[in-house]
């Protein structure tokens, strides 16, 4: 592997074999690695798992976010080629293979780590051959467009029945957010991502869901998307952006994003509810935080009063309430504490019965 620096990494292929270029990012999970690698946000991206032994469970199908592999190539210390678990139905090597996706392993994954904490994410590219100035250069510049459109899925699918209808838009969903509504008695209508805004109020729904994804919010590719949720927003009906759809829904209400240094791609991430001042421990995996549109060299008041949750490690911005619709930037539906945020759908369920009567 080289990285776009120049630093190689020498180690031993597992998975399927092949060239692939990406951009390099860790997450911290001691397990979980089935719902990372499943997990759509990691489109374009080269995943480096920090804790040194993954797959010693297995491969889990039940446990998968999505239908595909999101990350474009996985990076371990040690990958277990002989899992102990009840549930398992495969090993890692052979799911790699099966999906097409390159694997890395016997690298020192945390000095890699070290790297990227230090001078930011960085691209690479994994190759079979010693790397050449070539490789080097193609490394260098890769760049993740078009993502969300990329992993969305194209046709509408219905999930859970109840009284409560909420239209979630996919841009790259993961299956626990459906669940989670489902469980919760909603009727759950997933679309595609370029649904637009007359089409989703034609659906009727009591509540709109904002999934994950991948990329960069304000990409010129998610315009369409930022109008439909600016729209939406002028309804009144309630919404709740969970990651990339709490970054959109910022950006809808005339907020800006910015790309964070390494990003915060983990199950451990401190976050603070501005008002109980509590803190919880959630999951997260994003490369961009919501930050405060400059109007006039100053921070925009709107902006401060609907601040509802910071990270206590950064203190960059996790949730923002709006009144008639509240997101946040880590995933309640991922049980990070393990349930401690659960209580977020619970108020979204609230704001929809509040709405409908």
């Amino acid at each position: 592997m080289i990285l776009e620096n120049g630093m190689t990494f020498q180690g031993e292929s597992f998975g399927s074999r092949g060239e692939v270029t990406g951009e390099v990012v860790f997450t911290t999970g001691m397990t979980g690695y089935l719902e990372t690698l499943t997990d759509q946000s990691f489109y374009g991206q080269m995943v480096v798992q920090t804790f040194p032994l993954i797959g010693n469970y297995g491969v889990i199908p039940a446990d998968f976010e999505s239908g595909g592999v999101g990350a474009r190539a996985y990076i371990v210390r040690h990958a277990c080629r002989n899992p102990s678990n009840f549930r398992s139905e495969n090993n890692l090597d052979a799911f790699l293979k099966e999906r097409g996706i390159v694997g890395l392993c016997g690298i020192d994954t945390r000095s890699l780590t070290k790297i990227i904490r230090e001078n930011g994410v960085i691209n690479g590219r994994i190759t079979s051959a010693p790397p050449t100035d070539a490789d080097r250069a193609e490394a260098k510049g890769y760049v993740i467009r078009n993502a969300v459109a990329a992993v969305s899925s194209r046709k509408t699918e219905k999930t859970g029945s109840g009284a409560r209808r909420v239209v979630l838009m996919d841009f790259g969903v993961k299956r626990g957010i459906a669940a989670a509504l489902a469980a919760r008695g909603c009727e759950v209508w997933t679309v595609p991502h370029d649904t637009g805004a007359d089409e989703i109020a034609g659906m009727k729904p009591n509540g709109i869901m904002l999934s994950n994804g991948p990329g960069d919010p304000a990409d010129q590719a998610n315009s369409g998307i930022i109008e439909t949720i600016r729209a939406l927003t002028k309804s009144g009906i309630p919404i709740f952006g969970i990651c990339l759809g709490h970054q959109l829904l910022a950006l809808a209400k005339g907020h800006s994003t910015k790309k964070l240094k390494f990003g915060h791609r983990g199950a451990n991430q401190p976050v603070k509810e501005m008002a109980s001042g509590r803190v919880y421990i959630t999951s997260q995996n994003h490369g961009y935080a919501v930050v405060a549109a400059d109007v006039g060299g100053q921070a925009d008041v709107n902006w401060l009063s609907a601040l509802s949750f910071v990270n206590v490690n950064d203190g960059t911005c996790e949730g923002m309430d709006y009144g008639e619709s509240f997101s946040v930037q880590f995933h309640p539906e991922a049980r990070g504490g393990p349930l401690d945020t659960a209580f977020l759908f619970d108020r979204f369920m609230e704001r929809m019965d509040r709405h409908a009567s």
